[in-house]
Parts: structure tokens; C-alpha cells; sequence
């Protein structure tokens, strides 16, 4: 399970930390605790929020690519067979699928919840995971 800090957790829904702990309070988002002890919710219950939100947040890596088409979000959904996925990102109010091997999704750790970046350039779609490794 993908924890997401609250600080994050407000950032890509677009709204402030007090909005998300007052969520947690009301019940809409489930409050949980990180290994450090700080508050966290549930990656996929955020992604399904997320989706009923859609408001687009700010890129963390802006201005650090050629490719200026950016959609920073929240994995929905993957299915894999033994070659090939398809993930599904809920990046504000776009959905954006992407079709990749079945290694990279391992290799970037993509799974519904995590938080990961839709790169378009062309008609290629990249996805960019801040905890995956490099593909060669």
C-alpha cells in the first residue's frame, strides 16, 4: 500500500494541508500513520478521490525536461500480462493511459496509488515514478 503524506496528499489534489486533515476528521479520507509517525492516507483512496476532484497539480520537475507536456497524478489502475500493461493515471481532471512493458511497470513500481508523472512528447506517453530506477 502507497502511504501519501498529507503535504503531498493536498498538493495533487490542489487544495491545503487543513483541507485534507479536515477530510480525514469528517471521514471522507481515511487518517493513517506513516513509518515516521505523521499522518498519511491510503495512495488508492486517494487516486479515487482524486478523480472525483480532478484539479491538476503542480509539477515537481518543471522546466527540467525537453518535453513540456507534463501531467503529474495518481495511478488508477495497471494490468500486466507477460509483456505488456496498460496504467492508467488520474492527473487532475485528465485520465491518461499509457501502454508499456510489464518491466517497466516493476521496474518503476507503479500500482494504484502511487504517485507518478505522465511525460507526452509526440504520440510517445513516458510515465516517471520518483521511487522507480532508470530505464535502460
Amino acid at each position: 500500500m502507497a502511504l501519501i503524506r498529507v503535504s503531498e496528499a493536498a498538493r495533487f489534489l490542489g487544495v491545503s494541508d487543513d483541507t485534507v486533515r479536515r477530510w480525514t476528521e469528517q471521514g471522507t479520507l481515511t487518517a493513517l500513520r506513516d513509518p515516521s509517525g505523521r499522518l498519511a492516507v491510503d495512495g488508492l483512496e486517494l487516486a479515487t478521490h482524486a478523480q472525483k476532484l480532478a484539479q491538476l497539480p503542480d509539477d515537481p520537475k518543471s522546466g527540467s525536461s525537453s518535453a513540456r507536456n507534463r501531467f503529474v497524478g495518481l495511478v488508477t489502475n495497471v494490468i500486466t500480462d507477460k509483456v505488456m500493461a496498460q496504467v492508467e493515471l488520474q492527473c487532475g481532471p485528465f485520465r491518461v493511459v499509457s501502454l508499456m512493458s510489464s518491466e517497466a511497470v516493476r521496474e518503476l513500481g507503479l500500482e494504484p496509488g502511487a504517485v507518478a508523472t505522465a511525460v507526452v512528447k509526440a504520440t510517445t506517453v513516458i510515465i516517471e515514478s520518483p521511487k522507480g530506477r532508470a530505464a535502460a
